[in-house]
């Protein structure tokens, strides 16, 4: 009994070590929310700018923003074959809406993303495949939006040494990301080798730590090979289009909140704007907080000011904006995940999903 309860009790981590994570997210909301902003604007001048702006602009940044919340279902439907639109969507607004409010909300709205899946009959495995797939291409865009931005910028101007050096990291992760990609396509053995590689450098990484050296990284590979070499080959193309679709639309929110307070062109140019979009979202690629509160809003403001934008204004735009995108979103996922519990004319047996020509027979 003790020898079984041993190794239970080491592989749980100290108390102070499980709350660190949450009291530096609720410390960095505080200093951003109390101390920042309020060197930017108060809350009177947002909703001085809100007021400003005609019925007509409030409709279209609804609009914009009701279908930027519909483009992330594409990718879903894209990388999830048999699932519904209406399944996507409730699936991802409920689990968007877990992972804005709690902190490590990610990894509750993953587990809530098996369950419903499987509440509809998709295997684990199809649930897995729809996972990574989507967040890999999200993590391709959010490497190749700084590029493209920086692309732009070159053209209006000579971009500055900091946006440089980040334009020229986000190349270089976007090339070894690309790369990756085809070792892991085109072939189980060098898609093998991808693993072992990857599992040598992630030893290498965790060993000042004291952790043991990780294994099973070159069957995992060869696993997602077999899983998603279909569903990659036939589909890769809309799943990049989706995937941009989302990010671009994400971003035309921004744009126009900006535009609609009074952030003209001649102070921001969609360009700049871009590139400190394309930064901020690069930033979300490291949970910080939930739907990276704070550290959004702090990146945002601080980069569209310093590229010219009015302060005020700017903070007007930012909080405009992630109301839109990052509140909205809540109360619709508490809708959602209410159709879900009630709704049981999709409820199916375990994995009696409908299968596809792209669902290998393993998942």
């Amino acid at each position: 009994m003790s020898e079984q309860a041993a190794p239970s009790r080491r592989g749980q981590r100290p108390l102070w070590r499980r709350l660190l994570g949450p009291l530096l997210s609720v410390a960095l909301l505080v200093a951003v929310f109390v101390w920042f902003l309020p060197q930017f604007t108060s809350l009177a001048d947002v909703w001085t700018s809100v007021r400003s702006m005609t019925t007509a602009e409030v409709g279209v940044l609804l609009l914009a923003a009701v279908w930027n919340l519909a483009t992330y279902q594409f990718v879903v439907v894209t990388t999830m074959p048999g699932q519904t639109f209406r399944q996507a969507t409730v699936a991802t607004e409920t689990t968007t809406a877990v992972s804005n409010t709690v902190v490590g909300g990610a990894a509750i709205s993953l587990g809530l993303t098996y369950a419903m899946n499987s509440s509809w009959g998709f295997s684990r495995s199809r649930t897995s495949v729809s996972l990574l797939v989507s967040g890999l291409f999200n993590n391709f865009a959010k490497l190749g939006l700084p590029v493209l931005a920086l692309v732009l910028l070159a053209f209006q101007g000579t971009p500055g040494a900091g946006r440089l050096a980040a334009g020229l990291a986000g190349v270089a992760g976007l090339v070894v990301a690309v790369i990756a990609l085809w070792l892991l396509l085109r072939s189980r053995e060098s898609a093998a080798r991808l693993g072992i590689g990857a599992g040598r450098v992630a030893s290498a990484l965790l060993r000042p730590f004291g952790r043991p050296p990780v294994q099973g990284w070159d069957l995992a590979t060869t696993k997602f090979r077999d899983r998603t070499a279909l569903l990659l080959h036939a589909r890769w193309h809309w799943i990049t289009l989706a995937t941009l679709v989302s990010h671009l639309s994400l971003f035309a929110v921004l744009l126009l909140a900006l535009r609609f307070v009074g952030v003209g062109a001649e102070e921001v140019s969609w360009a700049e704007a871009l590139a400190v979009f394309a930064f901020a979202r690069l930033l979300t690629a490291i949970p910080f907080t939930p739907g990276g509160l704070g550290v959004v809003e702090f990146a945002l403001i601080t980069g569209l000011a310093a590229a010219g934008g009015p302060r005020a204004l700017v903070a007007a735009a930012v909080l405009i904006f992630r109301a839109l995108t990052y509140v909205l979103p809540i109360p619709i996922g508490l809708v959602t995940y209410v159709i879900w519990q009630r709704n049981r004319s999709w409820r199916r047996a375990a994995n009696s999903a409908p299968r596809t020509d792209l669902v290998p027979e393993t998942v």
